[in-house]
């Protein structure tokens, strides 16, 4: 299977290769990224090309993918999106993303992951996708509720960072919701012309 390209008004989801290796590590290494990773940050180049190489892998198997988010007409990643721990035949995945904070509250993330979610469920047939964030991530939090997402709980020390466990926030999207908001979308307005 050939990897799938999103693209929409102003980014361009793709593949993340080895040449991005370098960007990516650049991307990771930053406490200000990681902060509410759940994954402690990278402290050398090889690291990121390994975990691009396992990208890959999980990708051949469809166990999950990761998309490099670009601009349009640039080729430089600015952050990544992706569904992990995806199962085809139970019909769900959870979805992770990070991004540089040069790009933060500018709407980049709430396009992407609009692609990804419309892609999951339109393409993959999904029904269910979930979203783990720390509870005072509130940017993250915000930005799932904004997409349709419920929160459903709490899992006690689900999180390992920074030596210390760490509570989790779970959010889950279901196929009929993701639906409805589209259609919602697409419904004229008040004093729209039919």
């Amino acid at each position: 299977m050939e990897f799938p390209i999103l693209e929409t008004q102003r980014l361009r989801l793709t593949e993340i290769t080895e040449q991005d290796a370098e960007c990516y590590y650049a991307l990771l290494q930053r406490k200000d990224v990681t902060f509410y990773y759940g994954m402690d940050r990278l402290l050398e180049k090889e690291e990121a090309v390994e975990m691009i190489r396992a990208f890959r892998v999980v990708f051949e198997v469809m166990r999950g993918m990761r998309w490099g988010i670009r601009l349009h007409g640039g080729e430089e990643l600015i952050g990544t999106i992706g569904l992990n721990q995806l199962h085809l035949r139970s019909k769900k995945t959870e979805v992770g993303y990070e991004l540089h904070p040069d790009y933060w509250r500018q709407g980049v993330m709430e396009e992407a992951l609009a692609a990804v979610l419309a892609y999951a469920f339109d393409e993959l047939g999904l029904y269910r996708i979930g979203a783990t964030t720390y509870p005072e991530n509130t940017g993250s939090n915000r930005l799932l509720v904004k997409m349709g997402f419920a929160q459903e709980g709490r899992l006690r020390g689900y999180l390992h960072q920074g030596g210390e466990s760490h509570d989790a926030l779970v959010f889950s999207l279901l196929a009929p919701e993701w639906q409805q908001q589209q259609s919602e979308k697409r419904r004229p307005k008040n004093g729209d012309a039919l």
